[in-house]
C-alpha cells in the first residue's frame, strides 16, 4: 500500500504571508518522508466541512506548479478538479505542462463538480448533473485524443476544438494517470472504467470494497483490465498523542483499507503545518503499511 497527503486547507498559523514557505516545508517534508503523491483540492472557495467559505484558498493548478519546483519525487495532482471550472482544451495543455515540468510526476484528476456556491460566486456556469456528466465525458475523450500526439478535431455536443495541438506531450507515457472521483455507480465508475487509470472513493472498508466491486462490473462491461486501475481512497488521519490518533491505531486502519482493496490511501491531515505528524508517518506508518 502506497500513501499519499491531500491538502484541502491553507488556513495555517501565520497567515497569507507565511502560507508560501510552510507549504514548501510541508511539501518537501512529504517528499523526503516517503509519501507517495502529494494532492491539492480545486476549488475557489473553501467547502462546506472543511471550513467556513471565506477560509484562505490557492488556485490548484497554480500551487501545483509552485510544488512541482520544491519536490523531487512525489506525484502530483488535483482531488479533484471540477470539469466546469476550465475549458477542456485549456485543462490538459496544463496537465501536460505540469507533467513535463515536474518530471513526469502529474496525475489529471477530474469529476463531475458540485459545488454550486462557488460557481454562482465567480460567474462559473454551473449546468445541471446530467450535462455535467456530458461535458465530462467529453472532456475525458478531449484530454485523451490531445495526449495521444492526435491533431484533428474534435466535434463534441459540448466542446468544439478545431485543432487539439499539444505540443510539447507530457514526458509520462503513454500518458499521466487520470483519476476520476467520485463512487457514483452508474456514471462515475463506468466513466473511470472507460477513460481513467484511477478511482478515489469514499467510506468505510466495506463501502469501499463494494464501490470497487461495482468498478470491477463496468470495467468487464468496457473491456478494462480491473487490476490496471489504481485503487485509492480518500481519508482523514489525525496523528496527535493529545487528541489524535496512535501510530498503531492508523496502521490497524489502513490494513483494514488494505483488506478492501485499497492500493494507494491518501490522507489529509488537520495538523500537517506543524510538520512533525508528516515525519511520524514518514518514520512508522509508511515502512509498516508498504508490505499490505
Amino acid at each position: 500500500m502506497r500513501v499519499g497527503l491531500q491538502l484541502p486547507n491553507f488556513t495555517w498559523p501565520g497567515g497569507p504571508g507565511k502560507l508560501a514557505p510552510t507549504l514548501a516545508e510541508i511539501a518537501r517534508t512529504a517528499d523526503a518522508a516517503g509519501f507517495a503523491s502529494l494532492w491539492v483540492m480545486d476549488h475557489f472557495f473553501q467547502i462546506p466541512g472543511m471550513g467556513p467559505a471565506e477560509s484562505d484558498m490557492l488556485d490548484s493548478w497554480t500551487t501545483l506548479g509552485f510544488l512541482s519546483g520544491v519536490t523531487q519525487r512525489v506525484k502530483l495532482g488535483t482531488m479533484i478538479t471540477g470539469v466546469t471550472y476550465r475549458h477542456p482544451g485549456l485543462l490538459a495543455k496544463m496537465a501536460t505542462t505540469l507533467d513535463v515540468l515536474s518530471g513526469g510526476r502529474s496525475y489529471l484528476g477530474i469529476g463531475a463538480a458540485w459545488y454550486e456556491r462557488e460557481h454562482k460566486g465567480l460567474g462559473v456556469t454551473f449546468p445541471p448533473r446530467k450535462e455535467r456528466f456530458q461535458r465530462l465525458e467529453e472532456t475525458l475523450q478531449i484530454v485523451h485524443q490531445m495526449w495521444s500526439g492526435n491533431r484533428g478535431p474534435y466535434e463534441g455536443r459540448y466542446y468544439q476544438l478545431a485543432e487539439t495541438m499539444n505540443v510539447p506531450l507530457p514526458l509520462t507515457r503513454p500518458h499521466p494517470p487520470i483519476m476520476v472521483g467520485g463512487g457514483g455507480e452508474q456514471k462515475t465508475l463506468r466513466l473511470a472504467a472507460r477513460y481513467g487509470d484511477a478511482v478515489n472513493v469514499f467510506g468505510d472498508p466495506a463501502t469501499v470494497k463494494h464501490k470497487y466491486e461495482v468498478l470491477q462490473h463496468w470495467c468487464e462491461v468496457e473491456g478494462r483490465p480491473y487490476e490496471a486501475m489504481e485503487r485509492t481512497t480518500l481519508q482523514t488521519a489525525r496523528l496527535d498523542p493529545q487528541d489524535g490518533a496512535s501510530v498503531e491505531s492508523i496502521i490497524e486502519r489502513f490494513g483494514a483499507y488494505a483488506q478492501a482493496g485499497v492500493q494507494h490511501i491518501i490522507v489529509n491531515m488537520p495538523n500537517v503545518a506543524y510538520i512533525a505528524p508528516l515525519e511520524r508517518f514518514g518514520e512508522h506508518i509508511i515502512p509498516a503499511v508498504a508490505s499490505f
